[in-house]
């Protein structure tokens, strides 16, 4: 079979979940047929790209000067965009030039399917050349946005984030109507995508995480430290953190005054910073080369996440390593995880805090939350388990040919 995965926003380096689920997917499946990658991305100083030519039949890389998020520029493209139907965080990336190129790839190819990764990269899908489309979601992200919506106290924040949410819900319904087939990461989203398209349209591709890269550590862990993990650049990471530093630390610290805290992750936000110049607790370290070391040494992973959708790969890395993990629902939502069993659940910060503390205070039981959780993503989360799913969807949309089924197809490129 000869696939393209075309994606927005880059694969390299792998320093977020989309790019972790999106590179292990897809390489194990360049190991059983024949994949060509087209990714489009903001030009970086240093491009890594080159390296994936090791794993791909083709790649077709195209760097784009993008407004830098929040700057003058950005602030000025999402004022002209806010007077037309469109989401900006899909116009934003949906270039003519990657609109162009796409099309290009395509018409050359002869492709048997083509996989969109992610739901912005389908405005620039070229719709009308019949090639069996499969979206590959890893959010539903209108959901994402109407949660900012509902969190945020600042008013203008409030605004944009309501406007974001109503047009990227529409483009959701538009575009996973438009293709062959949708995958979700949990069946959450299925049940989310079900409510307007048909159930045999939809299947779930489960999270998986690289078994051999996170064991279970067996250097001893700092009993009083806790650490969370993810790219400090993505809003929920940011609200999320936030949130446990100023309500939920707090609580923590009376218990056990000597508790420690790193942030680890890349491209922390100025929020973000704050909090380690406002408590000596938090450590906040930026990008760093293995997050391993820290995930290992901690007594708890936090996952305090009030916003997001999909899945959290971050908790599978964390529970791989045999770490306990406290998580609020919505950081947990879509794995299948049980509370008591495999980890600990808590949404106000008095239970997430009382639950950290104790796990703090009891080793045994830290030990018995990290086995079950590592015998968990044992049992069927490693990714060439996770790729099969996905392969066997692939397999029957080329087989059987289909091509995108909704009429007014040039309405959906000219919206793009």
């Amino acid at each position: 079979m000869k696939i393209l995965w075309a994606k927005s926003g880059g694969l390299l380096p792998l320093d977020r979940g989309g790019k972790i689920r999106s590179f292990n997917i897809a390489r194990e499946l360049a190991r059983r047929h024949e994949v060509g990658l087209f990714i489009f991305y903001p030009r970086p100083a240093s491009d890594p790209h080159d390296q994936l030519r090791d794993y791909f039949a083709t790649v077709d890389c195209l760097p784009l000067d993008l407004p830098a998020r929040a700057g003058v520029q950005d602030m000025l493209a999402y004022a002209a965009n806010a007077v037309t139907a469109r989401p900006y965080q899909m116009t934003k990336y949906c270039h003519p030039a990657a609109r162009q190129r796409l099309r290009e790839v395509v018409s050359k190819g002869q492709y048997d399917v083509l996989l969109c990764d992610f739901l912005v990269t389908a405005g620039v899908v070229p719709w009308d050349l019949g090639v069996p489309t499969v979206i590959f979601t890893h959010n539903v992200e209108a959901i994402i946005w109407k949660r900012h919506f509902e969190v945020s106290e600042n008013p203008f924040w409030k605004l944009v984030a309501w406007r974001e949410y109503r047009t990227m819900d529409r483009a959701e319904r538009r575009f996973t109507k438009l293709a062959a087939h949708v995958l979700t990461v949990s069946e959450e989203d299925r049940r989310a995508f079900l409510k307007f398209l048909p159930e045999e349209k939809v299947t779930t591709v489960p999270t998986g995480v690289d078994l051999e890269y996170f064991k279970t550590p067996y250097a001893a862990e700092r009993s009083h430290s806790l650490v969370f993990t993810g790219s400090m650049d993505w809003l929920p990471n940011e609200d999320g953190i936030v949130y446990f530093s100023t309500e939920i630390l707090p609580l923590i610290q009376q218990e056990i005054p000597d508790v420690t805290l790193s942030v680890v992750g890349r491209r922390p936000t100025r929020k973000v910073l704050a909090l380690a110049e406002n408590n000596p607790a938090v450590r906040v370290t930026g990008a760093v080369d293995d997050i391993r070391p820290y995930i290992k040494e901690a007594g708890v992973y936090v996952v305090p996440l009030r916003i997001g959708g999909g899945t959290r790969i971050k908790i599978f890395e964390a529970m791989a390593m045999g770490s306990a993990v406290v998580s609020t629902t919505v950081g947990a939502e879509g794995l299948p995880v049980t509370h008591g069993e495999n980890i600990l659940l808590a949404d106000s910060p008095e239970n997430f805090a009382a639950r950290t503390v104790a796990l703090l205070r009891q080793s045994a039981e830290r030990e018995r939350l990290g086995r079950a959780a590592r015998t968990l993503v044992e049992s069927h989360y490693g990714w060439a388990e996770v790729t099969d799913v996905l392969e066997k969807v692939l397999m029957q949309v080329a087989a059987s040919g289909s091509s995108p089924e909704g009429v007014a197809v040039k309405e959906h490129i000219s919206c793009y």
